[in-house]
């Protein structure tokens, strides 16, 4: 048995202060607490201005919207928040069109569009669309019958009598204007006009559209689109790899405006199309995937045509400023459209731009016989692929003005989104004379130019964003960086 522990005896003394010193020692306590506090809700405050100065200087204001998103409290349907969308992107196959080159001879250009998949219909039915932020309204091939369709990779859309839409309905009037086409029809009729010279008739109808959610479940919206059953033109090119056009412009009628309209997103979309032209992207509508940090903005200018258009100072190749023209005081217009395959300049910065081209190397010799595209260089040694030529060339930049005066603003086009290499194994130039196609003072930016990049237009705030992106995945953003949120945590809690 283990020794039994021994037995303490003692006495507890205590012991009482002299008021007098205890009521100093207090006090002094007191100060010293006093002084600290404020020390610490002064350098708290110090702290909290530098986080709120840093989002004025990105452009963000602290809102009550940052702040619930920064203390977890997402927002919700019912207290008039939006949802977001995801959508696929994937390149159409490879094909050429016929497009007048600058010498009057006929190039034929590789399309490098990009279309998505939607589901339409009830039961809902699969159909692959054209992406094309330069156009108002969305429309599948229909069956209404149809007078000139191309055969698809989908059976084509057949409506209910239900489905029709009115000529006195809103989105009717929008779409036709002053143009009232026949006031006791019981369907609304349309025709649209493309630059390259087609066309697409048909009626208007109102169906569901099913869309996966940001947070991976499906939605069925009620949208109105185009039945189309009459195409003419390069629309008729066969075999189509797609069904129809997605129309994405800030039109009343096109279908991020109408789902805003609604209430189920906010007014803003994006797409991002990866470098390699045999890679996929995706695009989302809706506001939960656009950075909120990062991201070059410049202003949409208003205008009759719902294009996405702002205007450029500069366009330099390299350190080289090429011509830009002012008329009156007035900026080139650059409309970002990705309905176009290719890069359009006015014909003289284009013709400036082939004058850089031609003094890159001694050892490159325009190729007029290749017809691949308007501008083709032979080379002197064997060329497989952009890669082993892009280190010769430099970047097309377009310069805007300055946000604020101080910071800059360019859209860079890097060799690899203005170069192609032609089955002949020359390089051609992906930028176009806009003069060809009736844009003589007007630069349009095409699907090569936003290969890796994240493009995001913002009906809501009227502007236009981008940021480089490898384009593989889209992630849901943070209202703010996780720095700051942490900041903001441990100052204002």
């Amino acid at each position: 048995m283990a020794d039994a522990a021994p037995l303490l005896r003692g006495a507890v003394v205590i012991s009482l202060p002299d008021r007098h010193h205890d009521d100093e020692d207090g006090r002094q306590a007191a100060d010293d607490a006093g002084s600290r506090r404020g020390r610490t809700l002064r350098r708290r405050a110090a702290v909290s201005l530098m986080v709120l100065a840093a989002f004025a200087l990105a452009g963000h204001c602290y809102s009550p919207e940052v702040a619930a998103r920064l203390f977890g409290e997402e927002r919700k349907w019912s207290d008039g928040g939006a949802a977001s969308f995801l959508l696929p992107l994937y390149p159409k196959k490879a094909g050429g069109v016929k497009a007048a080159a600058a010498e009057g001879s006929t190039a034929v250009l590789p399309q490098r569009q990009y279309y998505t998949s939607i589901n339409i219909g009830n039961p809902a039915r699969p159909y692959f669309l054209d992406i094309d932020t330069g156009t108002d309204l969305t429309w599948i091939q229909c069956d209404a019958p149809c007078a000139n369709c191309t055969k698809g990779p989908h059976p084509l859309y057949k409506p209910a009598e239900e489905n029709m839409v009115h000529p006195r309905d809103s989105l009717c009037q929008e779409l036709q204007g002053n143009q009232n086409y026949c006031d006791t029809c019981k369907q609304c009729e349309y025709e649209i006009a493309y630059a390259d010279r087609s066309s697409s008739a048909g009626v208007l109808a109102r169906d569901n559209m099913r869309l996966m959610a940001a947070d991976g479940g499906r939605e069925n919206l009620d949208v109105v689109f185009g039945c189309a059953y009459d195409q003419q033109g390069k629309l008729l090119d066969s075999p189509a790899s797609t069904d129809g056009v997605l129309g994405l412009s800030n039109g009343a009628i096109s279908l991020p405006t109408q789902l805003a309209n609604q209430g189920i997103i906010s007014n803003v979309f994006g797409h991002c199309i990866t470098a390699d032209p045999r890679s996929s992207g995706y695009m989302f509508l809706g506001d939960d995937y656009v950075p909120r940090w990062g991201m070059t903005w410049v202003p949409i200018r208003n205008g009759p045509e719902n294009v996405y258009s702002t205007e450029v100072q500069k366009v330099n190749y390299g350190g080289q400023e090429l011509n830009v023209r002012r008329q009156a005081g007035k900026l080139t217009q650059v409309i970002f459209d990705s309905g176009s395959s290719y890069t359009y300049f006015p014909r003289e910065i284009y013709r400036s731009l082939i004058a850089s081209l031609e003094d890159v190397s001694p050892g490159f010799v325009q190729d007029e016989s290749d017809q691949t595209l308007p501008f083709c260089m032979k080379p002197n040694f064997p060329v497989r692929s952009v890669d082993d030529v892009k280190e010769l060339f430099k970047p097309l930049q377009l310069q805007f003005r300055k946000r604020w005066f101080v910071i800059p603003r360019t859209f860079t086009i890097s060799p690899e989104s203005y170069l192609t290499i032609s089955d002949k194994g020359n390089v051609c130039l992906g930028v176009l004379d806009g003069t060809e196609i009736g844009h003589s003072s007007t630069i349009i930016i095409g699907d090569a130019s936003v290969s890796g990049k994240l493009v995001v237009y913002d009906n809501d705030k009227n502007q236009i964003g981008w940021v480089q992106s490898d384009c593989t995945r889209p992630h849901k953003e943070s209202r703010v960086p996780s720095f700051l949120s942490s900041a903001l945590r441990s100052q204002l809690l």
